[in-house]
C-alpha cells in the first residue's frame, strides 16, 4: 500500500466517530497489557512497550489513559491473560486476508472471525495459506503538513537510523524498515520531535488484487466491517487494492 493511500486511511480512521476511537483505544489498551506482562512496566527497559506507547500517542490517546493502562497491567496479577492468535483466509475473488487477534476466549474469537468471512462470501484457511503473499515490515507515516524538516534531511535521518526505504508521497512521507530496525528508526525520529501519523510493524502485500465486481466489493467491505467491529481483532491486513 502506498504511503498516500495508507495516509488517507489513517486520516479517515481518525475522523471517525467516538465509537471507532473507543475501539482503537481498546486495541491499544490490550497491547499495553501484553507488553507490560511480557517485559515489565518501565518503558526504558521494554522496547515493545515503548513502541505501543508511540502507537498510542499517534492515535491521540491521552497520557493519563496510557499511564493508567500500564499501572493496571503492572499491579493486577489477576488481570486477564490475552492470547495472540492469527487467522488467514480468502475474501471475494481470492483476496488474501490476515487477522491478528488478542483474546481471552479463543472459541468466541474463532467463531466471530469465521462468521465475518462467511457473511462476506469468504473462508478461513490454514496457517500460512496467504501470509507468504505479505512482507512483515515496520512502517512509519508522516503527515507533510505536520513536519517542518526538509524531505532530504528526513530521508537521511531515517536511512542513517537503519530504514530500508523512504518514499515521498503526495501528502505524506512513508518510511519502511525491517521489524528488527523499527524501534531504532522510530526513536531516532522521536528524538528529533518528528510527529508520526502512524508507526507500527505491519504486513505489506507483495501484490494487490483489484475488485471490479460491485457484489465482490460489497462482500469485501462486509468482511472488513465485521472484523472491525470485533473487540478481539487487533489488526487486519489484506491485498485488496481499494
Amino acid at each position: 500500500m502506498s504511503g498516500h493511500s495508507k495516509f488517507a486511511n489513517i486520516k479517515h480512521k481518525k475522523e471517525k466517530n467516538d465509537a471507532a476511537k473507543g475501539k482503537i483505544f481498546t486495541i491499544i489498551g490490550r497491547e499495553i497489557a501484553v507488553a507490560v506482562k511480557e517485559g515489565g512496566a518501565d518503558p526504558a527497559n521494554n522496547s515493545k512497550l515503548r513502541d505501543v506507547i508511540a502507537k498510542a500517542k499517534a492515535n491521540n490517546m491521552p497520557n493519563d489513559t496510557i499511564e493508567r493502562g500500564i499501572k493496571k497491567a503492572a499491579g493486577d496479577a489477576n488481570s486477564v491473560n490475552y492470547v495472540s492468535i492469527t487467522y488467514e483466509g480468502y475474501g471475494p475473488s481470492g483476496t488474501a486476508i490476515i487477522v491478528n487477534a488478542l483474546t481471552d476466549n479463543k472459541n468466541r474469537t474463532a467463531s466471530n472471525v469465521r462468521n465475518a468471512f462467511t457473511k462476506g462470501g469468504g473462508n478461513v484457511g490454514t496457517t500460512g495459506c496467504v501470509s507468504f503473499m505479505f512482507d512483515e515490515k515496520g512502517q512509519i507515516i508522516i503527515d507533510k503538513e505536520e513536519c517542518d524538516m526538509d524531505a532530504d534531511d528526513l530521508m537521511m535521518l531515517a536511512l542513517d537510523a537503519g530504514a530500508e526505504d523512504f518514499s515521498d508521497e503526495e501528502d505524506s512521507y512513508e518510511i519502511i524498515t525491517t521489524p528488527d530496525d523499527f524501534t531504532a528508526v522510530r526513536e531516532a525520529l522521536e528524538n528529533e520531535k518528528i510527529p508520526m501519523a502512524s508507526a507500527e510493524v505491519t504486513m505489506i502485500p507483495q501484490n494487490y488484487v483489484e475488485l471490479t465486481n460491485e457484489d465482490d466489493i460489497k462482500k469485501m467491505n462486509r468482511i472488513l466491517d465485521l472484523l472491525d467491529e470485533d473487540d478481539d481483532v487487533q489488526s487486519v491486513y489484506h491485498n485488496w487494492d481499494e
